[in-house]
């Protein structure tokens, strides 16, 4: 289990859940910057994919028990607040690692430098959402706290060391993602769900390619044109 495929797998799982958003996105200005999102992920993916093998064999021929991601970003869509709170528990981690790996000397260094710009538009891009739904109607900070309460099980997964990423202390990751996850929950005038303090169930398996109802149907969408058209050109 390499970190070039856990991560790769991360970016290219999430990318493909945003892009379900094209044509549904709430407003014009969403549909473009879910894609532009989608689309920074996708390209994370491709390097990190191509640090493992084929990038395209990966993506496309694999079987779901061989895909790496987090159980998280594999999480249906759901109604936008739901995207929105999957977001900022996914941005928070994927920044505050990618500065770690950015400052170090290992291999993924010259990727995390590049792609750690691009990771805080889109924390900033989920927290500017958090605040505006948790903050604004009944029904947004309703949808919102309901959206952070069903994805908190899965952000535990997030934080178990994963092979060839011995310059990052875990711990210390996994506290600074929650003070600045709860910063900016409170300040949209939610709370943290209930087990968050470390007595609820974390879900988890993902990394060994134990996954979600879901992403079978995902994959599978995913794979549908390069599977019924193997070795085309375009």
């Amino acid at each position: 289990m390499s970190a070039a495929l856990c991560l790769g797998d991360d970016a290219l799982v999430l990318s493909h859940r945003l892009g379900e958003w094209a044509g549904h996105a709430p407003v014009l200005e969403e549909e473009v910057a879910l894609a532009n999102i989608a689309l920074d992920l996708l390209g994370q993916a491709r390097v990190l994919l191509s640090l493992e093998g084929d990038e395209d064999e990966l993506a496309f021929r694999r079987e779901e028990r061989a895909f790496r991601n987090v159980q998280l970003v594999e999480q249906p869509n759901g109604d936008f607040a739901h995207t929105m709170a999957r977001q900022l528990y996914f941005s928070v981690y994927q920044e505050l690692l990618y500065e770690r790996l950015a400052a170090g000397e290992g291999p993924y260094a010259p990727l995390a430098g590049k792609a750690v710009k691009e990771v805080a538009y889109h924390r900033d891009h989920a927290e500017h959402w958090t605040l505006r739904l948790g903050d604004g109607t009944a029904e947004s900070h309703e949808r919102m706290q309901r959206g952070l309460d069903a994805l908190w099980r899965y952000t535990g997964e997030l934080f178990r060391p994963v092979e060839g990423l011995a310059e990052v202390d875990w711990a210390a990751l996994h506290g600074a993602w929650r003070s600045r996850v709860e910063d900016v929950v409170g300040r949209a005038t939610l709370t943290l769900p209930e087990g968050s303090d470390g007595s609820g169930w974390s879900a988890g398996g993902g990394r060994q390619g134990v996954h979600t109802e879901p992403f079978g149907r995902m994959i599978a969408e995913m794979q549908h044109l390069h599977r019924s058209h193997p070795g085309a050109t375009w």
